[in-house]
């Protein structure tokens, strides 16, 4: 019952964003450093209710965090890897603590859960080929109740955005 509440208040959330909402936060995604008085500016709104707008907006859980983007070959993470896993066991133990292991994994930058063939996606982060393989021989596979994973290597991005309002 919790789960469907929840999610009741993040409808009722994101339905309640208006038109300046909207402008507020695509800004924000634009340069999370702009400052009150430019979003007000830029929406034609003073900045107290700019700054209403955004506290209510954190509040709710519609603005999650606040986001420094890395050059990942300026940290020397410059190899980015696409890893497909399915587990051997399916249930709600094993798949909990498959995902305590991958948390704890800091070259793991993204995990979604996944329909068909494989169980999780993960998006995996290493200086080169080298650190990739330790990884993957070391941390990745000795995770418990790993099944196949199945490695794609990414050779270039096309298209990298973190915008959900555009």
């Amino acid at each position: 019952m919790a789960k469907a509440t929840k999610t009741e208040q993040s409808a009722t959330s994101s339905s309640a964003l208006d038109a300046k909402d909207l402008a507020i936060l695509k800004l924000l995604q634009q340069n999370a450093r702009i400052t009150v008085k430019e979003i007000s500016d830029k929406v034609h709104l003073s900045t107290t209710p700019v700054h209403e707008r955004i506290k209510r907006m954190e509040d709710s859980g519609v603005i999650k965090q606040y986001a420094t983007l890395v050059d990942a070959a300026k940290v020397k993470k410059g190899l980015m890897v696409i890893c497909y896993v399915s587990l051997r066991q399916h249930s709600k133990t094993s798949g909990d603590k498959f995902i305590k292991a991958i948390n704890e994994l800091n070259e793991v930058i993204e995990c979604y859960t996944i329909s068909g063939e494989f169980d999780f996606i993960l998006k995996v982060v290493a200086e080169n080929m080298d650190a990739y393989y330790d990884f993957h021989v070391n941390k990745l596979s000795q995770v418990e109740n790993m099944g196949k994973v199945q490695s794609v290597f990414v050779m270039g991005v096309i298209k990298q955005t973190h915008q959900l309002v555009y």
